[in-house]
């Protein structure tokens, strides 16, 4: 649904981040209104007709999502959202498989949510390993392999980077898993909805996602676990009624479900073209930026990349101050900002970027509801906010004159 060169006012502020959370998509919004008032029943009331046409609601979602990944309706699970199902699916697994190993692999480039998650299962006596990634941001293939031991239970590596954009093998990862006969868990979030996933296709046995990334309601989303070759099994985290076949027991969010349902499926009709929009409007912006500006690099593999999403380090500009010179744009650096310190990126720095770079890099996430009249002006902004930075830079001067900076002693006043 982008829209071409038609003469639109731009509205602002413009949302480019598009990673972090995306704008629901107003026919998802119609999907979902009969069931907060109308449609209203439980889905786990059996005895009435509230209950049958809140089931009814969330087991279309199932085959909608299903249909999506290349799943059947049974081996989708509904949670809260990826986080949830990132945790449920690593502890889960490691609870359930414990007899047969006690050892993770992941790649040092995850989402915090996988991450800690392993974090908190290494107090429990897990033995976990974090796998570097190149400097592209892909994992070693080889390396993977030599991790596996006969004590390996999990690997857990994403399928698109929130932050670089980088689209792992995931047909290789899921052939060398399925092989060694340990089980693979994908955090897909970033990529579900926005280019060809396919379980079957990749070995994939479990995988997480979320509504609130493709055009959804947030705080719904779900995990898939695969049934057969092989049959997965994963404890319960959360204890009750025994919802979602005993993996996930609590009170179903009907009308998110149903959101969650209808992105799925508009996903999956708008996908060829949307990636080629998409594609076609962060190339743009690329370009206009990397043409106009010196010293600028792209994080994250050009290849393997997902078709909304641009990284770019601005050598010799902090990217904070980018951030409220382009204010009139939602983007985000690669820094996160936690308590007291300005954080480097830990993706950029995984990839081999100094601290330097890794303050200066800006997330773009390009979306269904961007036009070229906005991509325009942002590159536009940026690249005179980056111009205006360098000029009070005394770095920025030096390294014009042809001082090799690496190579300058800086004396202590």
């Amino acid at each position: 649904m982008a829209r071409g060169d038609e003469n639109i006012m731009l509205k602002f502020p413009i949302y480019l981040d598009n990673h972090a959370t995306t704008p629901m998509d107003p026919r998802v919004f119609e999907a979902m209104k009969p069931y907060f008032i109308d449609l209203f029943g439980n889905a786990a009331s059996r005895n009435h007709s509230f209950g049958w046409v809140a089931e009814e609601a969330v087991e279309k979602a199932r085959k909608q999502i299903a249909s999506l990944i290349g799943a059947t309706a049974k081996e989708i699970v509904f949670t809260s959202g990826a986080t949830e199902s990132n945790n449920l699916a690593i502890k889960g697994v490691a609870e359930m498989y414990s007899q047969r190993g006690n050892h993770i692999i992941t790649a040092a480039t995850e989402h915090k949510a996988v991450l800690d998650t392993c974090k908190r299962l290494e107090k429990h006596g897990c033995r976990v390993t974090y796998l570097p990634v190149r400097p592209d941001g892909l994992v070693d293939l080889d390396q993977l392999r030599d991790a596996i031991t006969d004590k390996t239970v999990l690997v857990s590596i994403m399928y698109g980077n929130n932050e670089i954009g980088t689209v792992q093998p995931m047909r290789e990862i899921g052939a060398i898993c399925k092989e060694r006969g340990v089980l693979l868990h994908s955090d897909a979030t970033q990529a579900v909805g926005k280019i060809p996933v396919s379980v079957i296709d990749d070995n994939i046995d479990l995988m997480s996602f979320s509504g609130h990334k493709m055009y959804g309601p947030k705080g719904v989303g779900g995990l898939y676990v695969r049934r057969r070759n092989p049959r997965v099994q994963i404890t319960a985290q959360m204890d009750g009624g025994g919802h979602e076949r005993g993996m996930r027991s609590g009170t179903l969010n009907v009308p998110g479900i149903a959101g969650l349902g209808a992105a799925a499926e508009l996903c999956q009709q708008l996908m060829p073209q949307e990636m080629a929009e998409h594609a076609a409007m962060r190339d743009r912006l690329k370009d206009r930026l990397m043409a106009e500006l010196d010293e600028t690099y792209i994080n994250g593999s050009v290849q393997h990349r997902l078709p909304h999403n641009l990284n770019i380090s601005f050598a010799y500009v902090e990217g904070e101050s980018l951030l409220m010179g382009i204010n009139d744009i939602a983007v985000s650096s690669g820094s996160a900002c936690t308590s007291a310190t300005l954080e480097p990126s830990y993706v950029l720095k995984a990839l081999g970027a100094g601290d330097d770079l890794a303050h200066s890099s800006i997330r773009f996430g390009i979306g269904r509801f961007n036009t070229n009249e906005e991509i325009d002006y942002t590159a536009q902004k940026v690249i005179d906010v980056v111009k205006k930075l360098r000029e009070l830079s005394p770095l920025y001067e030096m390294v014009k004159e042809g001082i090799d900076l690496t190579k300058v002693e800086w004396a202590a006043h």
